[in-house]
């Protein structure tokens, strides 16, 4: 056995040997999560039925460091449509640490290593919805805890309980709040997506808005020169932008819109309109400065791939680590759609993607009687018109997602815009902009950090009364 002393000048000499770099990577990286450590939980794999058994493995991590035992409260951060590789260390470290909170986090069914079948067939995928999402969330905070109860040698307590979500979790956790107002003190849902939307016009009118009127223009007439193009050249075209795999013109068209998309959302418009707004006055060619943007920022920094626009890849059902995209899609396709389809004036996408290539799309990917029914999704949780309490609403002024989110207040459900140039999704969680990722959500390169502040202070004021309220009762409160 080696010495204690030996082990230390080993590491040592592994460490002083590494490269500054990738010392720094490595730091880096460890310091984007609370944790990376893998737990599992067996689910129920149908929630609504009585007959079938059947269980999966679902992934789930906790952070515990935290944590004011016994009585602290349980922070359940749910996870999305993506691979849960841990506990982020964005914002929710902070308000744990300010809360002495416990941290848990579970994988959204199907997504990365928590599949319930080793295809992801269309018939596989019956049970990947909204609805049985928010049943495992709810199974499993109610054994967690059990399970918490029993290490702290107890029974019949219940710690007060809130959870967070951004973007589709975050219409998870407002959901969450509305189905089970016994399970939670309350919800944060930040840039929460609780509408469905069949044509989702308003995503694009946002963008035009979030670009100004000058790199709007810019973009319009990128959009027209390659609507030209593709006609005369696509082949070439499509190479330019290291493309050439999207065979399908609309894939192509979507992709080079969602990039667009992506630098307001995250809060990178700079990144975008500098150097086309500079390329237009200067009478530069406009599709060249668009496809470096998309090669040097979106399928470089940003690591974006052009296979999650190209159908034939969609269609493939074997699990690999590019499946998200077509588990959304199918949840795109089967529950709330957000078509974001070109307005029929001032468009700054191209008006080839329309409602008909969503609906193909639909039909090519998963096969014929896929089709978002929105009605059923809005009626079952309210939509904008959600009937809850005690959930807190925040949205960027920059993301064209705010249009989906509930933007207006009222007594139980507050809501919040934080305004600057580069807020965007999920701002007051992670920071701006997002990429590089900001280590506890720093709002210090936001162009307004004050008003990041003032939002966050609303949400811990909320969150003081609403955990206060469970802890006076002595359980979780509706």
């Amino acid at each position: 056995m080696m010495s204690p002393c030996l082990l230390v000048f080993l590491f040592f000499i592994s460490t002083v040997s590494a490269t500054p770099h990738l010392l720094r990577r490595r730091l880096s990286e460890s310091a984007r999560y609370l944790t990376k450590e893998e737990l599992w939980f067996p689910q129920t794999l149908d929630h609504y039925s009585p007959y079938d058994h059947r269980k999966f493995q679902q992934r789930y991590y906790e952070f515990l460091d935290h944590f004011r035992i016994p009585d602290g409260p349980v922070f359940l951060v749910i996870c999305g449509e993506y691979s849960c590789d841990g506990i982020r260390n964005d914002y929710i470290g902070v308000l744990a640490k300010k809360f002495g909170a416990a941290v848990v986090s579970l994988e959204h069914r199907y997504y990365g290593k928590s599949s319930p079948f080793k295809s992801l067939a269309t018939k596989n995928l019956r049970y990947l919805s909204s609805k049985q999402a928010l049943f495992d969330l709810a199974v499993f905070r109610q054994n967690y805890q059990d399970s918490l109860n029993a290490k702290l040698n107890r029974t019949n307590a219940d710690n007060p309980w809130f959870v967070f979500g951004v973007s589709y979790p975050g219409a998870l956790s407002a959901w969450f709040r509305l189905k089970f107002p016994h399970l939670t003190c309350g919800s944060l849902a930040s840039s929460a997506v609780v509408l469905a939307v069949y044509n989702f016009t308003e995503f694009d009118q946002q963008i035009g808005e979030s670009a100004g009127v000058e790199c709007k223009a810019a973009l319009q007439e990128t959009t027209r020169l390659i609507e030209r193009k593709l006609v005369t050249n696509g082949k070439a075209l499509k190479a330019s932008f290291n493309a050439a795999d999207l065979e399908i013109d609309g894939d192509f068209l979507y992709f080079l819109a969602d990039a667009a998309v992506t630098a307001f959302q995250y809060g990178n418009p700079d990144i975008l309109c500098k150097p086309l707004v500079k390329a237009k006055k200067d009478g530069e060619d406009l599709v060249d400065a668009y496809a470096k943007f998309i090669k040097e920022f979106y399928l470089g920094t940003e690591g974006e791939s052009t296979q999650d626009y190209n159908q034939n890849n969609l269609k493939n059902a074997a699990i690999t680590e590019n499946s998200s995209g077509r588990l959304w899609w199918f949840q795109v396709c089967t529950e709330v759609a957000y078509f974001q389809v070109a307005p029929s004036n001032d468009s700054i996408r191209s008006s080839k993607v329309d409602t008909r290539y969503h609906l193909d799309l639909c039909k090519n990917v998963f096969g014929e009687g896929i089709f978002p029914d929105v009605d059923a999704t809005n009626i079952y949780y309210g939509g904008t018109k959600i009937a809850g309490s005690k959930i807190v609403f925040t949205n960027g002024s920059q993301d064209p997602w705010r249009r989906a989110s509930k933007q207006i207040s009222s007594p139980n459900m507050p809501s919040y815009t934080i305004t600057c140039h580069n807020c965007g999704h999920g701002t007051d969680m992670r920071g701006c902009p997002q990429s590089p990722f900001n280590i506890e959500g720093n709002e210090k390169n936001c162009t307004s950090p004050d008003a990041v502040h003032k939002v966050r202070q609303k949400i811990i004021e909320h969150m003081d009364l609403w955990l206060s309220q469970c802890q006076d009762t002595g359980r979780t409160c509706i």
